[in-house]
């Protein structure tokens, strides 16, 4: 595979420019400032359906030519978007029978954006119409970098439409209807299915859904949506040879998608993984820490290879639970981050501060407030260090450890009937990662059955969902540490209790789970090494295992196990520690750079000829040194094991 990174010189740097929002008088200002800031990538045209396509069967690419055009001779390269996310009313109204419904059967009606059901053919054809338009205008423009298909996949209907195209999925997952009823489990509650007419979506039911029927439906609702990414972009590259994209979201707790499959239609000699990603005042995770792992989940979509921050914010966002200020040189930093843990680039949602709409009060490169402004001047700062860091583009991060993220465990986890309110696997696993980011330890994030090799601890904090072992038990096995957390391995891929809990790990962890005894929500439980759990406990016994702490309400049983098996090792936890440092204490896991404080970044980019690049970011409020030796390539001065690095600042060191 060969790897794809933007088709720009150097790190990409820019965001979402759209200048059908302004005069013509304005485009000549933007293109003046973008040189200023050493922007040399924009994304143009996501909300352009209107303008280029304003009424049936009429097109018109005039302006869109006068952009493009405009931008090639400015030397900014284009990612020039299908904008097929938000149809205009034109098309809604012509087409009333695209607009999703709800899950209680209600038509929503159009004025926002994403306003279309995946399954319409109506709209599907209209979405590669549009795709097919641009690619063969555009193909051999001397802007265009890239292809950018919609933007921010969610959508989701409940039509009968959807119903339809429901049915052929499920016809081709399971067969035929004895393979539906044993899937969903429809003996129980007599739900058994005897006619294909008979399956719906998951719509409001009286009492508790299937939760089979729930799962199923997530997964068909986010294939619906990658079929749609993947029409577009086969009807682009029917024209082009650029690369292809979306912006996915990784945003918060957003696991409305598989990612992970997406992931596989989304890697490639011309695909590249890009993703949005906003800091959440409200979230209990550090901003740094969020970012950092939006950053590793970015990059273990990739599979380790080169990825792009589509969009972030250049300080507040537009969403009232979103609004807040980044502090001096808190977006810089951020930026950093985002490429130290692989991004080939920073780029933001948007330019220029739009004047009007549902997002006036966004921030943008450009604000509101102009050139004299605290934005402006670390937008322009951060263009200068991306010149000053063209050296580093195809470069790899290093890492040592790996935690494990499987989309369909999570929906599982959430569904209908589980014992617990507060047994939500995302943010425990966002969790474990914010404690590893604090010990200065580099984490991939990775699904279960991708290739593990070459962590030395890989951690499972909740995998509730898992069909076999195999690929666990052969990274243990080879000399790895697996760390796993309560509640995992309990029902196969239909949501099915394995037979002997923990289902598919019994054999690997050496554990018999007697029973579950979720906590109440603020109860804790008090382990005998001195530490305690929440959330959730386990009457749990060794059969194989060693027992390293239990339970002091419950003596009879373990609380912490762990397992030696062929050359590695596997550690149990049958309750969520409140505190996670004690326990990653017992683990042999170093961080890139010793001894640094909580809330220094050390995280390493290598290329293949063997130089080295050490991003060291310090988000504290007091100088730290750090102990390498070389050049800091944002300011061209040496560095020394002595060199300070000054509080809420940065440096990037080529090292000898």
């Amino acid at each position: 595979m060969t790897d794809i990174v933007p088709a720009v010189e150097g790190l990409g740097f820019g965001g979402d420019y759209n200048p059908e929002q302004w005069p013509r008088r304005i485009w000549d200002e933007d293109v003046e400032l973008m040189r200023e800031a050493g922007v040399n990538l924009a994304t143009v045209n996501v909300f352009s359906w209107a303008s280029v396509n304003p009424a049936p069967g009429k097109w018109e690419f005039g302006q869109l030519d006068e952009i493009m055009d405009l931008l090639a001779e400015s030397g900014v390269q284009v990612d020039l978007a299908t904008p097929t996310a938000a149809p205009p009313p034109w098309f809604s109204v012509a087409h009333p029978e695209t607009l999703p419904v709800d899950e209680y059967g209600r038509r929503k009606n159009y004025g926002s954006r994403g306003e279309y059901c995946p399954s319409s053919p109506v709209y599907q054809e209209a979405a590669v119409e549009m795709a097919s338009k641009l690619a063969e205008r555009y193909a051999s423009h001397p802007a265009l970098a890239m292809w950018h298909v919609g933007n921010e996949f969610f959508q989701r209907c409940f039509c009968d439409q959807t119903a339809a195209a429901f049915r052929t999925w499920l016809t081709e997952r399971h067969g035929d209807l004895d393979g539906l009823n044993h899937a969903w489990g429809t003996a129980f509650w007599s739900q058994t299915y005897t006619d294909w007419e008979q399956v719906l979506p998951s719509r409001v039911a009286t009492s508790t859904p299937n939760p089979g029927q729930i799962l199923d439906f997530q997964r068909f609702c986010s294939d619906a949506l990658l079929g749609l990414f993947r029409a577009e972009a086969a009807a682009i590259e029917a024209h082009s040879e650029a690369p292809i994209t979306t912006n996915l979201m990784v945003t918060g707790n957003f696991t409305m998608l598989d990612y992970h499959r997406w992931a596989e239609h989304m890697n490639g000699d011309r695909r590249l993984i890009a993703v949005d990603h906003y800091v959440l005042p409200a979230d209990e995770i550090e901003a740094e820490a969020q970012v950092a792992f939006a950053a590793d989940r970015s990059r273990g979509l990739a599979r380790g290879g080169p990825w792009l921050l589509m969009e972030q914010a250049a300080n507040s966002s537009a969403w009232r639970q979103g609004f807040f200020a980044k502090k001096p040189g808190e977006q810089l930093r951020h930026s950093l981050s985002y490429v130290a843990r692989g991004s080939e680039g920073a780029l933001y949602f948007q330019w220029r501060a739009s004047k009007a709409g549902a997002e006036r009060w966004h921030s943008a490169m450009l604000p509101h407030g102009g050139t004299e402004t605290k934005t402006w001047r670390e937008v322009k700062t951060l263009g200068g260090w991306f010149r000053r860091l063209a050296e580093i583009k195809g470069s790899r991060v290093r890492s040592r450890a790996a935690i494990l993220l499987d989309h369909e465990s999570v929906w599982a986890s959430a569904n209908p009937g589980e014992m617990s309110a507060f047994i939500d696997p995302y943010p425990e696993i966002r969790r474990w990662h914010a404690a590893l980011w604090r010990r200065g330890v580099v984490c991939d994030v990775a699904h279960p059955t991708d290739d593990l090799a070459g962590r030395s601890v890989v951690f499972a904090p909740s995998l509730y969902m898992l069909e076999d072992d195999a690929n666990l038990r052969r990274y243990v096995e080879q000399g790895g540490t697996l760390v796993v957390g309560p509640n995992s391995g309990i029902v196969d891929r239909n949501d099915h209790v394995h037979d002997g809990l923990p289902g598919a790990l019994r054999d690997l962890l050496g554990v018999r789970i007697e029973e579950f005894h979720p906590l109440r929500d603020g109860e804790r439980a008090a382990l005998d090494d001195g530490t305690e759990g929440a959330v959730w406990t386990e009457a749990a016994h060794a059969e194989g295992a060693e027992v390293v702490a239990g339970y002091i309400d419950y003596p009879s049983t373990g609380a912490i196990f762990r397992r030696e098996l062929g050359d590695g090792a596997v550690w149990y936890l049958t309750t969520r520690p409140t505190d996670l440092d004690p326990f990653l204490d017992r683990l042999d896991l170093a961080p890139e750079v010793p001894g640094l404080p909580a809330g220094v970044e050390a995280v390493r980019r290598d290329h293949e000829d063997g130089r080295t690049y050490l991003f060291a970011i310090n988000h504290t409020h007091k100088a730290v040194t750090i102990p390498s030796e070389g050049t800091d390539l944002l300011t061209g001065t040496p560095w020394t094991p002595r060199t300070h690095l000054h509080s809420n600042s940065a440096a990037v060191i080529r090292e000898r």
